[in-house]
């Protein structure tokens, strides 16, 4: 195995994260107060902050409610809602500064262990646990003993980015099987140890209106993806044209042929239909199984590499196709508006799935750049204590998930009576 593929216990050094705690509320999240309004210093990111997040929104009591079930005689396991890349670290860490400073965070391996030597040995200062796909043993076993030292241990059970900050997806179950592991140690110590999963969720809201920016990233994505724009349409109706194109061109790889009229949800499920059943010939699985369960037999069946290289590569292409149009969920067609917001979120998940091959796209994958300032909004609904838990872990996952999506949608009622979003119609809805 290379580099990449080996776990490495992180090794935290309090005084470089007490530094990068600083360096991240100003040059990463809010920027430099006298310039970030300033043209031209308001073009470098550096100086506008790069995350773009002017305000941070975390009411006393949610903060203390986090507090209080961080430390000693307790194992915390912290779970934040996923809904942004680059910008859940920056959110995270200001998080965890403030009620567990020496809390470790999951982050993908190709961060922690893929960017040279130097800077595996920064991440790991800064206490990062790298997430080794289908191997995370090592991983889980550090996460318990450092929870066991009363710091909190951070990670996202959504798993990757969706790029839907109103939405929260299924979630995983690593941090309860985690905390019920450090509960077990710990009560074998003293019969009064707690172990707590403790939900967060943040919410992104612009501070102003941000339609000539995103319509310029519109513009963008259109030229790149060779889509030709239809007439004088408004920015969602544009969006959906991107999207509705990319669809027709997975039909036609799939052999299918668009019904006339049919929506955009009906015509996505056709093609995951005809996915699955390709995906399902592939790896020797039964065709009912649903898509979830294809996509987890397929892993496994990659990484055994029973197949050649040929078939290998196939497979591959298909789960990639599969869970790439699943990213459009339902959530994108329940809502008959659309707000700025949730168009950006459409704009990001297009260019990271879609447009690849030069610097530019890069860049934008790795340090996506917001259309314009926002406000983080930070919630903490109520930890689940696992010490008083008698339920399943897919029953506490169910838990968990139901607390995070009543507090996002409480961010969001409260917003839009306060009109703090502007919206139009929703073309997914309406088409």
């Amino acid at each position: 195995m290379g580099r990449i593929d080996v776990f490495v216990a992180p090794r935290p050094n309090p005084a470089l994260i007490k530094i990068m705690t600083i360096v991240n509320r100003v040059v990463m999240l809010r920027g430099v107060p006298g310039f970030r309004d300033l043209l031209p210093f308001n073009r470098l990111a550096g100086l506008r902050g790069v995350a773009n997040v002017r305000h941070i929104d975390f009411p006393a009591g949610d903060e203390q409610r986090l507090k209080a079930c961080c430390g000693g005689g307790q194992a915390t396991f912290i779970t934040p809602n996923h809904p942004e890349f680059f910008t859940d670290w920056m959110i995270d860490k200001e998080i965890v500064s403030r009620v567990s400073p020496l809390a470790a965070s999951w982050a993908t391996h190709g961060v922690v262990n893929g960017l040279g030597r130097l800077m595996q040995k920064f991440w790991l200062a800064n206490n990062l646990i790298a997430q080794i796909p289908g191997n995370n043993e090592a991983a889980k076993s550090h996460s318990v003993d450092w929870a066991l030292k009363g710091h909190g241990v951070l990670l996202h059970p959504e798993g990757s980015v969706g790029w839907h900050g109103n939405y929260v997806a299924p979630l995983l179950p690593g941090a309860v099987e985690m905390g019920l592991e450090a509960l077990q140690r710990g009560r074998e110590i003293n019969r009064d140890f707690k172990a707590w999963v403790a939900p967060v969720v943040w919410k992104l809201a612009f501070t102003g209106n941000v339609e000539r920016a995103l319509a310029r990233e519109c513009a963008y994505v259109e030229k790149s993806l060779k889509i030709e724009r239809a007439g004088d349409g408004s920015l969602p109706e544009r969006v959906y044209r991107i999207y509705s194109s990319l669809l027709s061109r997975d039909e036609q790889a799939c052999g299918l042929t668009a019904e006339e009229g049919a929506s955009y949800a009906g015509r996505q499920q056709r093609v995951l239909a005809t996915l699955g059943r390709q995906l399902a010939e592939g790896i020797a699985a039964d065709a009912g199984l649903d898509l979830a369960e294809l996509l987890r037999r397929s892993r496994r069946w990659l990484r055994e590499g029973k197949a050649d290289a040929e078939e290998q590569k196939r497979v591959r292409e298909l789960a990639e196709t599969t869970q790439r149009i699943q990213r459009v969920g339902p959530w994108a067609f329940s809502n008959q508006t659309i707000t700025q917001e949730e168009i950006a979120e459409h704009l990001k998940r297009i260019r990271n799935d879609y447009c690849k091959g030069s610097l530019r796209d890069t860049i934008n994958r790795f340090v996506p750049q917001p259309a314009g300032p926002r406000c983080a909004h930070i919630r903490v609904p109520e930890p689940l204590g696992l010490h008083d838990y008698d339920g399943s872990v897919d029953d506490a996952l169910a838990e968990l998930r139901s607390r995070m999506q009543a507090a996002v949608t409480r961010i969001v009622t409260d917003l839009e009576a306060a009109g703090g979003f502007i919206s139009y119609p929703n073309p997914f809805y309406h088409h």
